[in-house]
This record gives structure tokens, sequence and C-alpha cells, in this order.
């Protein structure tokens, strides 16, 4: 189990541990593939085999080919957000018509992330990127290119870069059990699809992305896509049923005082993500976590932890009132999450409401 032996974790969204499989080929890249991969001897040469083989893996977790991956040091390195649209205060999603209605003559690159760290709101991308590529056509001299942050989504819904029709695709290691590497997956770099460096030096990755590759960390990552192409619809089944438990406990637990910030009419969500907030005036999501004995989890995303005691910006936005988002609790449930896990948590969260209720 993943568990710890005391503490409960319900911060999968935040990040994920290593699982054992990629662990063993990080560890096995460190100790027999330690040579530079441009070299010719028998560590550079395994190096290369290494890194060539987990290019497979992850341009097909995403439904690409293995040119069209680019590694990086990780998700920051690859995603530039270029324009903000509000998201529906309805849906909590960001709506097709908004998207296109911000499109200006100089519109170049839109950026949709696949599904929210917060809410678990999946976005309409393929719909976006349809409507974005009738625009191209009916303006040819001005190609406007599709990018999508999929690293909330991967590991936990099928992604595929080909079917959603984006030209950029974000890929995080750490948040499907993988090392904190990333890659950029591009829909043919430099031929198709626009790609310059940021950095210059040395010829590695086709001179995308300079610096001698990290096969260590490339290893763990191409280990952790082979896993997902294994065993997707389990971890997702497992992920959707261990949250659904999770909400049935919650409103057992806590009927009226409950309301779940996830959810939206017509709207899907991550199978793992369960945004709650137990309303209560005492009950702010960060103090209900600081009193809790089992339960590690957040109040949102952890990018944004020096937010203090504001409420979530996102929910916000959402149209979740302030003093519902200020109890928010982001619970995101893992591969290993049991019922049991849940049922211990869910008395924690139980014994520490009742405790702050009593406190003057």
């Amino acid at each position: 189990t993943h568990e710890f032996c005391f503490w409960i974790y319900m911060d999968y969204n935040a990040t994920t541990p290593l699982e054992p499989e990629v662990i063993s080929a990080i560890s096995e890249a460190l100790k027999e593939a330690w040579g530079n991969p441009s070299s010719n001897y028998i560590a550079g040469a395994k190096a290369k085999v290494i890194i060539n083989q987990s290019r497979e893996n992850v341009a097909r977790m995403v439904g690409g080919k293995a040119e069209d991956i680019i590694f990086t040091s990780g998700g920051t390195e690859v995603s530039i957000i270029v324009t903000f649209v509000p998201v529906s205060k309805v849906t909590a999603r960001v709506e097709v018509e908004d998207i296109i209605a911000a499109v200006r003559p100089t519109t170049c690159l839109v950026s949709i992330m696949l599904a929210n760290n917060e809410t678990g709101v999946l976005m309409p991308v393929q719909e976006i990127c349809q409507r974005i590529k009738s625009l191209n056509k009916q303006h040819q001299q001005c190609r406007i290119l599709l990018h999508t942050d999929a690293a909330q989504a991967l590991g936990k819904i099928p992604v595929d870069a080909c079917d959603l029709g984006v030209d950029y695709l974000t890929i995080v290691g750490h948040k499907f059990y993988a090392p904190r590497i990333g890659a950029l997956y591009v829909n043919g770099p430099g031929t198709r699809t626009p790609l310059y460096p940021m950095l210059f030096g040395g010829g590695q990755e086709r001179n995308f992305r300079p610096g001698t590759e990290n096969t260590p960390m490339i290893a763990g990552l191409g280990k952790a896509a082979e896993l997902v192409m294994s065993n997707l619809s389990d971890y997702q089944s497992h992920m959707q049923t261990t949250r659904l438990y999770l909400e049935e406990r919650l409103r057992a637990v806590f009927r009226e005082k409950i309301h779940f910030n996830s959810h939206f009419p017509s709207s899907d969500i991550l199978p793992n993500t369960c945004n709650v907030s137990i309303l209560g005036p005492r009950l702010q999501g960060r103090k209900v976590l600081s009193k809790c004995m089992r339960l590690l989890a957040s109040v949102g995303a952890t990018c944004h932890s020096d937010s203090g005691d504001r409420p979530s910006h996102i929910l916000l936005s959402c149209g979740i009132p302030a003093e519902v988002a200020a109890n928010a609790l982001r619970l995101s449930v893992g591969r290993y999450t049991s019922k049991a896990d849940v049922d211990t948590v869910v008395e924690d969260l139980r014994n520490t409401v009742q405790l702050l209720e009593e406190m003057d």
C-alpha cells in the first residue's frame, strides 16, 4: 500500500508516490545506464536505449509518436498560459463560445487545462479544438495553435492528443506515480507544428531542449507511462468507486452541512477528485486540516498554498460563495486508497468538526 502507517493520504492531485516498478526502473538506470546517452560505450548505449523506449512509452500513453515527445524538467517548463477566459459560474467549465469570442486577429495560441486541479472538472478541449480549426480554415494566413495541460488527467482518464486535436500537450510525471520530470507532446515538432528552444547548448532532444538527458528520471517516466497504458481502466474504476464511496459517507455523516464544490450541472469530473466544504463558521478548511489526526489533504492547489486563509480564487470563479469556499477541502484519492481509508478519514473529520464546534 502507498498509505502511511498512521496517516491517510488524500492529496494525490498535489503529488503521487512512486510506483515500486518506477523505483526499480530508476534504480536500474542509475546503476547500469549511468553513461552519457550521446556516447558510444556500453553505459551510454544503455542510457540511449532506455531513453528511446521511455519516449515510445510516453508517446503511446498520449496517442502520439516517439518523435513528438520532448523531455523537460517538469510541467512548469512546458506550459505557458497566453490568454485568460473565465469559467462559467454554472458549469465551472470554460465555455467554447467564450473562447471563440476571445479570439482576436493577433491570437496565435489557445491554452486550456484538460482537467482543473481543484474541482476536477473536465474542460471541453476537443470541442474547442474543433472550433478553432474551423476558424483556421477560414483565415488561412494565421493559424491558431492549441495547447492543453494534461497534468491532472493523465493516469486517471484516457488522454489522446490526436483525438483531442491539440498541437501541444503537457505531461507531468509526479501526477501519475512517476518522478518529478515532464515532457511536451508536439504534433510534428518543427515541421507541422512550430517549436523553438528556450535554452541553447548541446544538440540533445533534437536541439529543442539541450542538456545531457536525465536518464534515470526519464526511465521512471517511461515505466510509469507503461503502467498507465496497461492498467488505466482499473485505475480509473477504482478511483471512481472510492471517490463515490467517500461522497456517500460524507453525505451520511454531515447531511445538510455538506456542500460538494466539484458537482456542477452537465460537467464531468476526474474520477478521484472530491472538493467539499463542511458548512459552519468555525470550519475553515485550513483549520479543519490542522486539527485532523489522520487525514493528509489540502484546501486547494498546492502551487498557490501561500494564499493564506483567503478562499480559493478558482472556487470563487466557479460561483462558490466565499463563506463556502473558505471551508473547502480538496480530497483526492489514489490508486490504492481503500474504503477502510475512507471510513477512517470521515470519522476523523467527524471528530474534528465536533471539536471545533465545541470550542469557543
